[in-house]
């Protein structure tokens, strides 16, 4: 029942009588190397209606945080916890590294599946698969399709010349099949992932269980590659565009009609009104390429808001108010808690061992327009220390004095350590802050105030030196829960198949 109407602006802000969700479907769409400003509601020209609507309909978070890349991202929101518990605080995972995420740790479908839900996995992996219990139909999910690997080429579905483009499912005697989709070479692989996840809905029993669709595409990253027709139909209007920027934008806008077509779906095979859609990036766009962050500086791979603060918005019937922009703190850990709530999941229930999350329920938050009592983000830290066999002298404690004589404990960024956390409004970055791929370290310790200040432009460190100190206290506390990891380890698998698979028995 509509209860209240409060216009304001270009949004509608709605109150709805209050609705305690059951078990709900859930889609959740992840987007890839997207940049903070690359949607219309955001207001980007690139075309793209559906995400409008959903986002101008449901709620905009404002302040969303993830991982600067795809892997820590897509851990973060697997597991519910911090790279600096998962292993993930080293990056990403390159195609040939023997490393991804731990079988101890329980994923959001292992969780949702004790629950009751059937859950479904299409597109972007890029978790680890060295082993095929890394896998995705192994971390709990009922089907899979899409790649492992972190990008590919749009119609020929390789990397590195070798194919990765399969379908995964646990047969009925329990043996893992793994699929490789030649017949899918040619056609876009947006395309793909969006006919896959309409399939998926179109065949689901609502009333056996619910569902959970995660939808990873890979758009919009490189290549940018996009079929011509869609390339002249969303681009048309971008005069004096490079040819980059308006392949990109194109690629942007063949995801989002996907996007109305898998919501099309639910309206039409009756699930929209018990099912919550959530949508991010894993990563803000590349700089130097063709994504925007306006208005934040740096971008992927940076720990500035350019490189974390994510597009997102969440749109669901189950909303008690929509219409208005969330500006409460939440992180991409958070998501796993909130599903745990949404679910009903009984911890202590399960056989396998629940290990510390870092998430909050952030589902009254959004839903309600309220804290939901997370004051800090860890961003990331890096701790040379912390890796089996590092014998140098990475880890050395230095001393900084500021023009105002207050002395700080600090790492050297030149030593390869560094912490970034968010305590309310105020923002530190501690050691080698990149500003993109191509270098550009900055000052080795910097405060930023991100009410007054987002676009991290003005270092007032010398003004609070008590903010400094007070989160610089917390980082003792953040490294006693760091999981020490090994160097990276690349091992070429053979390449005789022309197709990427698993190339080890057991985890290291």
């Amino acid at each position: 029942m509509l209860l209240t109407l409060v216009y304001f602006a270009a949004f509608t802000y709605v109150v709805h009588a209050s609705k305690v969700p059951t078990k709900p479907n859930i889609i959740f769409i992840v987007s890839d190397d997207h940049g903070y400003q690359d949607a219309g509601f955001r207001g980007s020209d690139i075309l793209t209606p559906n995400m409008d609507r959903l986002a101008k309909e449901g709620v905009i978070l404002d302040r969303h945080y993830v991982m600067p890349q795809c892997s820590p991202t897509r851990a973060s929101l697997m597991s519910g916890r911090y790279p600096i518990r998962t292993g993930f605080w080293k990056g990403n995972i390159k195609p040939t590294e023997e490393w991804g995420l731990n079988l101890n740790e329980t994923t959001i479908p292992e969780m949702l599946k004790r629950n009751g839900y059937a859950t479904h996995a299409v597109g972007k992996w890029h978790v680890g698969f060295y082993t095929y219990d890394h896998t995705p139909a192994k971390r709990g999910f009922d089907t899979f399709l899409g790649c492992y690997l972190g990008s590919q080429g749009y119609f020929s579905h390789k990397n590195s010349k070798n194919y990765d483009m399969r379908e995964e499912y646990i047969d009925k005697r329990g043996r893992l099949v793994d699929n490789i989709r030649y017949d899918l070479e040619d056609k876009y692989n947006t395309d793909i992932f969006t006919k896959r996840a309409i399939d998926i809905i179109s065949k689901h029993n609502k009333d056996e269980k619910s569902l959970f669709l995660y939808l990873a595409y890979t758009s919009p990253h490189a290549p940018l590659q996009v079929p011509a027709d869609k390339y002249e139909k969303y681009t048309s209007h971008m005069v004096g565009e490079t040819t980059g920027r308006r392949k990109f934008a194109a690629m942007v806008s063949v995801m989002d009609e996907g996007i109305g077509e898998v919501v099309d779906a639910l309206d039409q095979y009756g699930l929209r009104d018990n099912t919550i859609i959530v949508f991010t990036s894993d990563n803000g766009a590349l700089v130097g390429g063709k994504g925007s962050n306006y208005p934040f500086r740096g971008g992927k791979i940076s720990l500035f808001e350019g490189g974390v603060r994510s597009l997102s918005f969440v749109n669901s019937p189950l909303l008690e108010v929509t219409g208005y922009t969330n500006k409460h703190l939440h992180h991409v850990v958070d998501w796993f808690t909130t599903f745990q709530y949404l679910a009903g999941d009984q911890t202590h229930q399960v056989k396998k061992p629940q290990l510390p999350l870092d998430g909050y329920n952030i589902w009254s938050s959004i839903s309600r327009n309220i804290s939901s009592g997370r004051q800090e983000v860890l961003l990331n830290m890096e701790e040379a220390d912390k890796i089996y066999g590092s014998t140098d002298n990475l880890a050395v404690i230095e001393l900084e004095t500021s023009p105002s004589g207050t002395t700080y404990e600090v790492r050297d960024w030149t030593k390869k350590n560094n912490f970034a956390l968010i305590w309310s409004q105020w923002k530190l970055l501690v050691g080698d802050m990149h500003a993109d791929q191509k270098g550009g370290f900055y000052e080795n310790l910097q405060l930023y105030d991100l009410d007054t200040d987002p676009q991290e432009q003005n270092n007032v460190k010398d003004q609070h030196p008590y903010i400094v100190k007070t989160i610089l206290e917390r980082r003792p506390e953040y490294k006693k829960n760091m999981t020490m990891i090994y160097r990276r380890i690349s091992t070429p698998q053979d390449k005789a198949n022309t197709y990427w698979m698993p190339w080890r028995e057991t985890e290291h």
